[in-house]
């Protein structure tokens, strides 16, 4: 199978796209030095054969499940399969940006982004400001009061607009996370500056990151105190046992009125990292994962506050997030280029079961909310890259910073959103994952 233009593969395609998007099942023979590319042409010419509306659009190739990402003599010859039977080249769409919206301009670096509201962006920044962007356009809300740079930021209520307010916490190098409840109902007055209503005290050092739990009654923070404190949300002075609360008058805006502001305390502490936690996520009601410069992963029981499970993987992490079947695997990544994925349920191995390969530190990593195989990473090396589990290629490479990207999430299923040290707040958008 040396490299022989002349030499052609039989290649039946299939797909679980729709009827109009699907190729006819007769086998056909096509040249073996093709690439998913020269595949795709193939692909779009037998659609628009039967349907003179087709318009042209680039197509991924699986071969038993595994993406084709060389040319298929090359990739037949790889996985050991005879170019002498009729290969099945599943199709699905290719997975990259269409477009790449106008950026949303800062202050100073853009640290923290969340994207699980459909209609609203989250951003934290540099300045000690967060901000809600509606539509990735315009700035509603200006969330102030914090003394020091803005690190993680998270809707509390998963993006739900709760009788027409948006719930959101903060979290500083200032030590403290704030609680705001951002009014999301017309208003020609943009960006409307907002006061913290709660504010949260206890870690010693700057806080780092954030999660808020399924139930959207509890929130976990870890810092650079090496501790993961856990906070509820909610609370009143009747509480006693779990929170300690104070109101005390503050005046957040000279010109308005003057609002009463409550102080919690954490409900626990989880103790265990010795560096700074750098990394929170909270997939299940009981199962918090937390990832540090300590270059471990471990996992805790929120019930008993104790750890159930860790490991050490050599290298200082910076993000971590679960996903995949089950939301089983974990991402997480570090001083070094390589994103790895492990997976807790096969004992006795510290090995990745997969690893993407940037080119600087990795500064953030986020599953696809809907898809098991799809990732999002970004790096100091000033990229966005999407990743499959099914390739080690990455799918795409956007390329919207002009400097160290910070921060990275995905925002309504189809955009990746990313903030960085130029600044920006990015948006790619049309990407399509089935």
């Amino acid at each position: 199978m040396d490299a022989d233009p002349s030499r052609q593969v039989r290649v039946r395609f299939i797909t679980k796209l729709p009827p109009p998007l699907r190729a006819p099942p007769a086998a056909i023979a096509v040249p073996a030095d093709l690439s998913r590319m020269g595949l795709s042409e193939i692909v779009n010419s037998l659609l628009a054969a039967a349907d003179s509306d087709h318009k042209a659009q680039p197509f991924d190739f699986l071969v038993d499940g595994e993406l084709v990402r060389l040319p298929l003599q090359q990739f037949l010859l790889a996985k050991g399969i005879s170019a002498e039977r009729v290969l099945e080249l599943e199709y699905v769409k290719a997975v990259a940006p269409r477009k790449q919206d106008e950026p949303c301009p800062h202050d100073d670096w853009v640290s923290a982004v969340d994207g699980s509201n459909s209609s609203f962006i989250l951003t934290g920044c540099y300045d000690g400001l967060a901000r809600l962007w509606k539509d990735a356009a315009v700035c509603t809300q200006i969330l102030e009061g914090h003394s020091g740079a803005i690190t993680s930021t998270r809707f509390i209520n998963k993006g739900v607009e709760t009788e027409g307010s948006l719930h959101v916490v903060t979290g500083s190098k200032d030590r403290s996370l704030r609680l705001y409840k951002c009014d999301t109902s017309v208003s020609i007055d943009y960006p409307k500056r907002v006061g913290a209503y709660k504010i949260l005290r206890g870690h010693t050092s700057s806080v780092q990151s954030i999660a808020v739990d399924p139930s959207r009654d509890m929130l976990c923070s870890g810092s650079w105190d090496s501790t993961i404190k856990l906070w509820a949300v909610e609370g009143s002075e009747e509480d006693g046992d779990a929170v300690s609360l104070k109101k005390r008058r503050m005046n957040s805006d000279s010109s308005g009125p003057e609002e009463s502001q409550l102080e919690g305390s954490a409900t626990s502490t989880l103790l265990g990292h010795t560096q700074c936690v750098t990394a929170v996520t909270w997939p299940e009601q009981r199962t918090i994962y937390s990832a540090s410069w300590d270059h471990s992963v471990r996992q805790w029981d929120v019930q008993t506050v104790k750890e159930t499970w860790n490991m050490f993987c050599g290298k200082a992490l910076n993000c971590l997030d679960c996903g995949g079947e089950g939301s089983s695997l974990i991402a997480a990544g570090g001083s070094d280029p390589v994103l790895r994925v492990w997976d807790p349920r096969k004992p006795g191995t510290l090995a990745p079961v997969f690893q993407f390969s940037h080119s600087s530190w990795i500064t953030a990593c986020k599953w696809h909310p809907s898809s098991w195989f799809h990732l999002v990473s970004s790096s100091f090396d000033g990229k966005v890259m999407l990743w499959d589990l099914r390739t080690a290629w990455p799918l795409a490479s956007v390329d919207s910073h002009k400097d160290k990207v910070l921060c990275a999430d995905w925002w309504k299923g189809d955009s990746v959103i990313s903030g960085g040290a130029d600044s920006k707040l990015c948006i790619a958008s049309g990407i399509e994952i089935v």
